[in-house]
């Protein structure tokens, strides 16, 4: 064991830690979720990455040794290669406004670069947490810019995972283009479509959403890193700011900027709720792609029945052979998740007081959590059910044709009253649209087989 000391008193740290005592508070203070900082990879390496810039920012300005410099930075390299994920302990559910965060960082960073310097863990006389790693910072700072860089490498990969997915929707498009099926909306008959072009629409409402998420990630790019406590830049020497977000720019290869006002910028949480927002939008879309999956695959005999999902794993302890949606069900369950991740960071944001929200972490780790679960979720809805989605194509044109909606298709010619006679008479009779039409005289059967008979008229009127 090692002694450190705090303003509480010292504390036990065991030797082989890379944290401290703030860390070891910190950890005995928030035993809430049992999932530790270091859960978030992309976090860890984005606090590693502001802990370099803030350390050559520093140097630059005359105020950090060139020796610690060189050990500080060595150090978040390593730590933002992952080899310290493990010592990141405190519980991504804090109070303090992500302050237990950034010691941890400290702690980590200032003994490893004691390492690199030659010296024991714990002799911070030689490298310290706070004086040294922490100089000319804040949390109030540090993690929130932390939290932007995260995000735009998490969104940056959920827009692969989406492109993914809408890559396996416009194939399942192209091979059910010619699959003629009846439209319907609000679960009635409506009009003849094509499979394909239901898939299409698949494809295209994850394309939008893509676009959406680029279209917030340089909303993202403005930073308060060199504000301090509360945007004042108290303790931050001339110049600091840029060149912190000048070298945070270079090794991240994001356009980072700095806030035209950073007090305005320490406390507004806005952004995130932006963010939330948008990822609550691709959550909703999923569901609902995810729903229609579901519900054209009923059955097998006693639902709508219209394409096949991919069985994977038995659907009952009781009932042999059933077979259950469960990839869409996945899906469905993420996308309530991320609805309620939206709440909460909503709420986050609104609770902030005065030149501070203290509440960063929780949206930190909701919208973590959310991004991980869509990403994941886009993969597994691609690459075990879409992919592997047949169509019964012989049912849905057999219900094509004997649909009432087909009625809908001969309203121009045959005049609204009487399409509504011939599709009352042929439900309550049930007979085909054809025979009615015929049966009334409404129409010859070449006239009908003229105006019904082209599938490809009928879905696409217009060319």
């Amino acid at each position: 064991m090692r002694l450190e000391h705090d303003l509480l008193g010292n504390f036990e740290i065991p030797s082989v830690a890379y944290w401290g005592v703030h860390t070891a508070r910190a950890a005995q203070n928030f035993p809430i979720s049992g999932v530790p900082i270091g859960h978030y990879r992309s976090l860890i390496r984005a606090l590693a990455m502001v802990k370099e810039s803030a350390a050559e920012a520093n140097f630059k300005a005359g105020e950090l040794e060139e020796h610690l410099r060189d050990a500080i930075v060595k150090a978040c390299h390593d730590v933002a290669e992952g080899q310290f994920d493990s010592q990141f302990i405190v519980d991504a559910i804090q109070g303090g406004a992500g302050t237990s965060t950034n010691m941890n960082a400290n702690e980590v960073i200032a003994n490893r670069a004691l390492e690199h310097l030659g010296f024991e863990k714990g002799d911070y006389e030689r490298c310290h947490p706070l004086n040294h790693v922490n100089m000319s910072q804040s949390t109030n700072d540090v993690y929130p810019t932390a939290l932007k860089v995260a995000l735009i490498l998490e969104l940056r990969e959920l827009i692969r995972a989406m492109e993914h997915l809408r890559t396996s929707f416009g194939k399942k498009a192209e091979e059910f283009k010619d699959v003629i099926k009846m439209g319907r909306t609000q679960l009635q008959d409506a009009v003849p479509m094509t499979l394909g072009m239901e898939f299409a629409t698949f494809a295209r409402m994850t394309m939008e959403d893509e676009q959406r998420l680029r279209e917030v990630i340089p909303l993202l790019s403005e930073i308060n890193l060199g504000g301090t406590a509360i945007g004042t830049q108290l303790n931050a020497p001339k110049g600091y700011s840029a060149a912190a977000c000048e070298h945070l720019s270079k090794i991240t290869g994001i356009p980072f900027v700095v806030a035209e006002d950073m007090v305005e910028a320490t406390q507004d949480a806005g952004v995130f709720v932006m963010v939330s927002g948008v990822l609550k939008r691709v959550a909703v879309k999923l569901s609902k792609t995810s729903n229609d999956l579901r519900l054209l695959s009923s059955g097998p005999r006693a639902g709508l029945g219209e394409i096949n999902l991919p069985p994977r794993q038995a659907g009952s302890s009781i009932m042999p052979g059933k077979v259950n949606p469960v990839i869409p069900e996945v899906v469905n369950q993420i996308a309530f998740a991320m609805i309620g991740y939206d709440i909460t960071v909503t709420m986050a944001a609104e609770a902030g007081q005065l030149q501070l929200n203290a509440f960063e972490p929780i949206m930190c780790r909701a919208l973590m959590m959310g991004i991980t679960q869509l990403r994941q979720g886009c993969y597994v809805l691609a690459d075990n059910c879409v992919d592997g989605i047949t169509a019964n194509a012989e049912k849905l044109r057999t219900d094509v044709e004997n649909s009432i909606g087909l009625v809908t298709a001969l309203s121009p010619t045959l005049g609204y009253e009487n399409a509504t006679l011939v599709a009352q008479k042929a439900q309550a009779e049930r007979k085909t649209v054809r025979a009615v039409v015929i049966e009334l005289g409404l129409m010859s059967e070449a006239d009908f087989d003229a105006a019904i008979g082209d599938v490809e008229k009928l879905v696409r009127p217009n060319g």
